[in-house]
């Protein structure tokens, strides 16, 4: 690890229960951090579970299971989960057969295909009122019926903290991970409002995704790095190579 890992503030953007995996591997590392949750969730108010009939659950992201074990006590369905972050919650809030896709949409999709058969119930997807990706349509291709069960809704920021004002000001942050397309344009256009967008020219930004780091396009980063697969631990794998490489200081 190099150095100056020690000296440097990362800025963490996801909302506060998603961030604190990631804080703790950024802390290890030996950087600062600072959590500055651009999207609060919330429950959809009067969401009800329908488990009626269903095979297995379809969890793209954390907070899709979180909203639905709150919801429905039943732990006994199979959990597809898009990844293995949210495959991690699902074990820790009890469900037992959890696998991972390890990946995107599509990867979820491809691995349900070859794991359930659509004659042996519906797909239920525990989702939020944004979603990315066709995952019902992709599975219906296949001949899978998916009740989307909307639970919970994410609320973009509507100014910056006046922490992150500050530090923007004074340039005290020298990298940025974005893990969605939402919360980074949310950051973008919350900078430019402020007037703070040349504010990020010393600062790296790290985005899960394609998808994500064009919605940071519009700001004159430092520069934009990708992660090679949408995960956590691959995002990380591209700031370790600019750590050892002295890249992030």
């Amino acid at each position: 690890m190099h150095n100056t890992a020690s000296n440097l503030l990362a800025l963490v953007t996801r909302p506060r229960e998603d961030s604190e995996s990631v804080a703790l591997a950024l802390a290890e590392r030996g950087l600062a951090v600072m959590i500055e949750p651009l999207l609060e969730i919330e429950p959809v108010p009067g969401a009800v579970v329908d488990a009626s009939g269903a095979q297995g659950v379809l969890v793209t992201s954390a907070n899709g299971i979180r909203a639905l074990a709150r919801l429905h006590a039943d732990r006994s369905l199979p959990v597809w989960a898009v990844g293995d972050a949210s495959a991690k919650v699902s074990r820790d809030l009890g469900y037992g057969q959890v696998e991972s896709a390890d990946g995107d949409v599509d990867t979820l999709a491809a691995l349900v295909a070859a794991r359930a058969d659509p004659a042996k119930g519906v797909l239920l997807h525990a989702a939020g009122t944004v979603n990315a990706g066709d995952l019902a349509g992709r599975l219906g291709e296949c001949g899978f019926q998916v009740r989307r069960q909307v639970l919970y809704r994410a609320v973009a920021a509507e100014a910056l903290s006046g922490d992150l004002r500050h530090a923007l000001e004074d340039g005290s942050i020298q990298l940025a991970l974005f893990f969605s397309p939402r919360t980074a344009a949310t950051f973008v256009r919350l900078v430019q409002a402020a007037g703070l967008g040349e504010n990020v020219a010393r600062i790296r930004a790290y985005g899960l995704s394609a998808n994500v780091s064009a919605k940071l396009e519009p700001l004159p980063w430092a520069a934009v790095r990708i992660a090679a697969e949408p995960t956590q631990a691959a995002l990380l794998a591209v700031l370790d190579q600019d750590l050892a490489r002295g890249r992030a200081s």
